[in-house]
């Protein structure tokens, strides 16, 4: 569980975007701690994506403030946000399908050996990293020169989760990584977004279904049509409650009411 006496590791404060007249984003507030999972949950259109794209650093917020670690800041750029310890596995994990399984996991990191024209990629450190920090993940891969592409979803989300923790990530930011699998793969990504909270991650699990979220949540904000619909610990809501919630309640009252008649 979290520690909230804590500086977070992220947190927003009444953050808005605007993109001309449309207001995307207005007086969101969100903390991260570590050892904590934060979910984000909202249906398509209520300002998810928005979030994320502020937290990697792809755009700046233009109201309120963003902190990292108790220092307000503003990132300049996603890798900005890498060297700041925030990476973000989008849902469609930007894998090379037909690379294997440990040259995804090293894209765009390659540890290299020699120097001048004999400096080459190091393969060998490569295959052994990956295949230890899978395991030590809890990820147990038949063989990591198979190609990524023939992994499950679930696997492939499990690879991107190991990455972020082995380049020492602080707080790791999930988008929707159940939303395209089924029971007992969305499950087994649960199992691995518990292990990155365990490892002493600060997680942002992005997601509109709110069974995912309670199983391993301990703060949730609610977004609607780009503002905060709610902001609730574990302990203050019940799953019934935080389902009715984010569907909309009183409409739902209002929309069986009409039903009926």
């Amino acid at each position: 569980m979290t520690d909230q006496s804590t500086t977070p590791l992220v947190e927003l404060r009444d953050v808005s975007k605007f993109y001309g007249n449309i207001k995307a984003l207005e007086g969101v507030s969100l903390e991260v701690h570590a050892g904590g999972i934060s979910c984000v949950l909202g249906d398509n259109g209520a300002g998810k994506s928005t979030l994320i794209k502020i937290i990697a650093g792809l755009h700046q917020h233009d109201a309120g403030t963003f902190s990292i670690e108790g220092e307000e800041t503003r990132l300049a750029n996603p890798r900005d946000a890498l060297d700041r310890g925030i990476a973000t596995v989008y849902q469609d994990l930007a894998v090379v399908p037909l690379m294997p399984v440990w040259r995804n996991f090293f894209l765009g990191s390659e540890p290299t050996r020699g120097a001048g024209p004999f400096k080459r990629l190091d393969v060998d450190l490569m295959r052994r990293t990956t295949r230890s920090e899978l395991l030590r993940m809890g990820i147990d891969l038949r063989d990591v020169d198979q190609p990524i592409g023939t992994l499950s979803g679930g696997e492939r989300q499990c690879v991107a989760i190991a990455r972020a923790v082995h380049f020492g990530a602080k707080v790791l930011v999930l988008d929707e990584p159940t939303a395209a699998l089924g029971v007992k793969q969305s499950g087994v990504v649960l199992k691995y977004v518990a292990a990155a909270r365990d490892a002493g991650l600060g997680v942002v699990l992005i997601t509109h279904n709110p069974h995912h979220a309670y199983l391993v949540g301990d703060r949730f904000v609610l977004l609607k049509r780009g503002a905060m619909s709610g902001s609730h610990a574990r302990d203050e809501i019940s799953l019934d409650d935080l389902t009715r919630e984010m569907a909309g309640g009183s409409e739902l009252d209002q929309l069986s009411h009409e039903l009926e008649r």
